[in-house]
């Protein structure tokens, strides 16, 4: 069920114009609409759609089968069981039901692309999706059986055949209802399809676009929390911040990179425990875990920002098959449901993710090694009778590992279907569905090392860091205690997550961090 607060807002959908925030509010559980403007747009293609039927020229997925059955004419009286049937057939998805937010996103997905007017549906089946993001009847969707080629074809089957009354849908309480019952409690009466619109409906990138949006929308916030924890370990273990001087970025003037070097400088700037150590410190220079910061982190920021250029442009796109010329007459069939810019935004995405959390970890694994950090071993204040954080840097590498498993790219993948008339598939429903668990791994990693860099930190007693730092300790002292003596640790690891995810980290630091995404 949709919050209240998500409630009280509302997204006029502009097809083709809407934003990255946009989709975040609407992926948050916001009102939508469609702009009132699109209906003429919308009207001549369903016109041009029955004036190619008219015609009687074979087009198709209009009046022919489709895939490796194209060549297979269809008679008029057969055209809406045509389209029934496709919905019917391609519903064949398995495993666990999409999350409801990211379902209601891919509705939301589709209802703006066929809105622009090239698919060829009737506005009846927009206000269809319209009634249902209002009424927060969600369809059931099986998250396998997508290879994002010909579009999503499974998912989205299961998504109109919730249109159509067949199939289920999430209520707003969350109970799960055959769809023709759901729709009726609500005054729907389930969708007649008319040509071309169970093939417009089920083609497109819709259902990996919504996962990668919804892994884009955590990863800002994460990120920009890595930032905080990553030089907040630099003071605990006495680093220097020299790298992170202005001059060395200028002479290599990556946007990501001097970014991120600006917000480390301005995060440490004024730390009595840097001041500390700025003369007599034998040390040369730092593990690269906290030297290469600003290369690895801004690599990681220009990487991302591409990533969410890409899925900007793809949510607004049309993507499915043919396409509606109206003002000409004609349907021309293309390949925009190929998923090939999703999938690569989404192993970009996954690579980030995987790289973050590995430089995080490498600055655990120093503050918990007294040789490295000058700190007791494993911060512990009386280590030997007390283990401290030795398992959770375990945890952490753990969590590494399990993303690194994850980073491979799927885009390189291919498997030939559709008795290889589809020959290469994209595989972006693969890629961007695994970005959302690596996301939670990434914010468990963090939490444990914005644990590890307070506790470090305290053993720097007398010591103040900056003042945007000492905000950060605050907030996590506010809710975990420093650590005198070994305790239930996964306690601690779980408090420190929700600080991490809400985004209280980044607020806390109260700083103008490098965002993911920017929009004029």
């Amino acid at each position: 069920m949709r919050s209240e607060a998500a409630a009280t807002l509302h997204v006029t959908l502009q097809p083709g114009r809407v934003t990255l925030a946009d989709w975040r509010v609407i992926y948050g559980g916001a009102l939508v609409a469609l702009d009132p403007a699109c209906a003429a747009a919308v009207g001549e293609s369903a016109r041009a759609v029955e004036a190619i039927v008219a015609r009687g020229e074979p087009v198709y997925g209009i009046n022919t089968g489709i895939g490796k059955l194209a060549s297979a004419r269809i008679t008029p009286a057969d055209l809406a069981q045509l389209q029934r049937n496709i919905v019917l057939s391609h519903a064949a998805g398995v495993g666990e039901l999409m999350p409801r937010p990211i379902a209601r996103l891919m509705l939301a997905l589709k209802l703006a692309s066929l809105a622009r007017g090239a698919s060829g549906v009737r506005p009846e089946t927009l206000r269809m999706l319209e009634a249902m993001l209002a009424h927060d009847l969600i369809p059931a969707v099986p998250c396998q059986g997508s290879v994002a080629a010909s579009g999503d074809l499974a998912p989205l089957a299961h998504m109109a055949a919730a249109m159509i009354g067949v199939g289920e849908v999430l209520a707003p309480r969350h109970e799960r209802l055959p769809a023709a019952q759901a729709l009726a409690a609500h005054g729907l009466q389930p969708l007649g399809l008319g040509p071309k619109e169970g093939l417009a409906l089920l083609n497109g990138t819709q259902f990996s676009t919504a996962y990668a949006l919804a892994a884009l929308f955590e990863v800002g916030n994460l990120l920009r929390t890595a930032l905080v924890t990553g030089v907040l370990a630099t003071d605990a273990a006495k680093g220097s911040d020299v790298p992170f001087d202005a001059r060395v970025h200028a002479l290599r003037p990556h946007r990501g990179q001097s970014e991120c070097a600006r917000a480390l400088r301005e995060l440490i700037a004024g730390s009595a425990i840097r001041a500390s150590h700025l003369t007599a410190d034998d040390r040369v220079q730092d593990p690269y875990c906290l030297r290469c910061q600003p290369q690895v982190m801004g690599a990681a920021l220009d990487v991302l920002r591409h990533a969410a250029s890409m899925l900007a442009i793809e949510a607004n796109g049309v993507s499915d098959n043919p396409l509606v010329f109206a003002s000409e007459g004609i349907a021309l069939s293309g390949g925009n449901f190929h998923g090939q810019h999703v999938a690569f935004a989404a192993d970009m995405m996954a690579l980030a993710l995987c790289e973050v959390g590995a430089l995080s970890e490498r600055r655990v694994a120093m503050l918990v090694d007294p040789a490295l950090s000058g700190l007791p071993a494993f911060l512990a204040p009386k280590p030997g009778l007390n283990s401290g954080f030795m398992l959770a840097q375990v945890t952490a590498a753990a969590l590494v590992a399990e993303n690194k498993q994850r980073a491979a790219p799927a885009s390189i993948d291919s498997i030939p279907t559709s008795a290889n008339q589809e020959d290469h598939v994209s595989m972006a429903a693969h890629a961007a569905r695994r970005l959302l668990p690596m996301a939670q791994n990434l914010t468990q990693i963090l939490a444990i090392e914005l644990l590890a860099a307070c506790q470090g930190c305290d053993f720097h007693a007398g010591l103040r860091s900056s003042e945007a730092l000492e905000r950060v300790r605050a907030l996590v002292r506010g809710h975990v205690a420093t650590l005198q003596e070994d305790r239930y640790m996964a306690r601690d690891i779980e408090v420190a997550a929700r600080l991490v995810g809400s985004g209280a980290v980044v607020t806390a630091a109260g700083l103008d961090l490098p965002e993911v995404w920017t929009e004029a």
